[in-house]
Parts: C-alpha cells; structure tokens; sequence
C-alpha cells in the first residue's frame, strides 16, 4: 500500500496481492518483479502463486474514510504490484503459508478481485479507481455483470501501451468494456499515433478514452524516450479535448516546460459527472 502515492497522477496506491507476469514490451524491466527478486520472492511467471496483501481492505476504507472527511474525490491506483484482470492464481500469506481452498476465506486472487468489486467500490463513493491493465481483453470477464450495463462512476478501465503495435492492438480490447476509460502510456518506447482509426471502425484510437497519462521509463536500465513523442500526443489530446498528464521524461531530467501539462478529468471531482 502507498499512502500519498510518490506516484505523481494518483493520492494513493492499493494492491490486493503481488505478483504478475511479463505481457509484453514494457514489462521488459518491471520494478514490481525488481523488487520482489530482491526480497526473495518467486511472484512473477505463469506457474508462481502470489503474495497477498494483507492491509489491503483496512488501508482503502481508511482511504475513503479521509476523503470523506475533505469532502473530496481522491484517485486510488490499483494497482501498482499486480494486474487486477490476470487470470485468478494461488495465494500465499505473509508467513509464507500457501492458502488452502476450505480452509482459508481467501486462497486465490480471483476471491479477492469479486471481494474488491462487489464490497470496496460500492462502498467507497469518495474514490476514484483506476484500475490499469495490460489485460483489457480480460476485463468484462471479471467485472460484475452489472457493471456492463451500468458501470461504477468511481471506476476507470485502463491500459498500458508502449509503442504503436500495443495501441493497435489494447485499445480496441480496452473500448469493448462499458465505463470510462484511460491510457497510461508509459514508459513510451516509440513514437504513437492515435488519431489513427481502429481496424474495421471509422473510430479513432483517441475517440475511445477518456484521459492519457505519459511518460518515459526510469531506473538503471531505462530505454531512451524522446520528448517529440509526449509533444505529440500532448497536441493530439489538446485537439481532441482529452486531459493529459505528462509524468516524467525518465526521473533524472527535468520536465520541458512545454510539457508541464498535469491534467485531470473534470469528473474525478465531487458533484461532477461525465
């Protein structure tokens, strides 16, 4: 859990478990998988179980409890060591014991990904959640059927996309899902173009969201990223009248003043609706 997030477009960061597995171009240096190495811990990979978060539904109501009290809408990330919509996986404590079915009230992810959409989010009106994938494909097959039809309005569907071929091909998984939606865009390792149209659509890739988040990579072993490329996008959103927020070049250079753009979507306040 991360209360008051170092991560720059979000108040906090929320995990129900940790662990995950490489997807595609941008997990090349992940530093949830970095950092579960260091201690470790074998989370990443088709046939590891995760860790579960033991704080995870004590730390959210806490979030909700002081965003209540500010009268605010505060933006929660969910989630920063793991995938929200990857397939359910076997789960070990704290302890390190392994979670047995009918014995535990939780022993895969699955349980606490249904505990998260029918219990928290109803439950907590003074959050936005982000809920960032790189597995759209996945998401109407684990959200609550009633969230097709009427989808929470403290909820964001989002994807991470690095380069063209992972705009072409997640962004058009990510529009089958009903709800606002969002692009993290980091860490950018190519020049995109959205305003390029969906195959078989007359849509444009930018037409199907709702906010961009972008970026470079940071770390040790952080792949170049040119600033012409957050230019571009920061000029597609702007001429298309979507938010924008630019988060790094790479957490060493500085931002150019030009991309200095820090932009919300006006309905992650209070009283405010898409």
């Amino acid at each position: 859990m991360a209360k008051n997030s170092s991560i720059e477009w979000t108040k906090h960061t929320l995990n129900l478990w940790w662990g995950c597995m490489e997807v595609h171009a941008g997990c090349l240096y992940c530093y949830a998988k970095i950092w579960a190495e260091r201690w470790g811990l074998k989370l990443w990979g088709k046939n590891s179980i995760r860790r579960k978060i033991k704080s995870s539904f004590s730390s959210v109501y806490m979030y909700q409890r002081e965003a209540e009290r500010a009268r605010e809408m505060h933006r929660v990330f969910l989630g920063s060591m793991m995938d929200i919509f990857e397939k359910p996986k076997g789960m070990f404590d704290e302890k390190g014991r392994v979670l047995v079915k009918d014995q535990d009230e939780f022993w895969n992810t699955g349980q606490l990904r249904d505990k998260f959409f029918n219990e928290v989010v109803p439950n907590c009106p003074n959050l936005m959640f982000l809920l960032l994938t790189k597995r759209p494909s996945n998401i109407n097959k684990y959200i609550p059927k009633s969230w097709k039809e009427n989808p929470p309005s403290n909820v964001m569907f989002g994807t991470s996309v690095v380069n063209q071929k992972t705009a072409d091909d997640l962004i058009p998984q990510l529009f089958q899902v009903n709800g606002q939606r969002f692009l993290s865009v980091e860490p950018q390792l190519d020049q995109i173009d959205l305003t390029v149209k969906m195959k078989g659509t007359d849509l444009r890739l930018i037409d199907t969201v709702d906010w961009i988040i972008n970026g470079g990579e940071s770390g040790r072993t952080k792949r170049p990223f040119n600033t012409d490329w957050g230019r571009t996008l920061r000029d597609q959103c702007k001429k298309n009248g979507i938010p924008f927020y630019f988060k790094q070049v790479d957490k060493v250079k500085p931002i150019p003043d030009d991309l200095k753009v820090f932009e919300y979507p006006a309905y992650h306040t209070l009283g405010v609706t898409k």
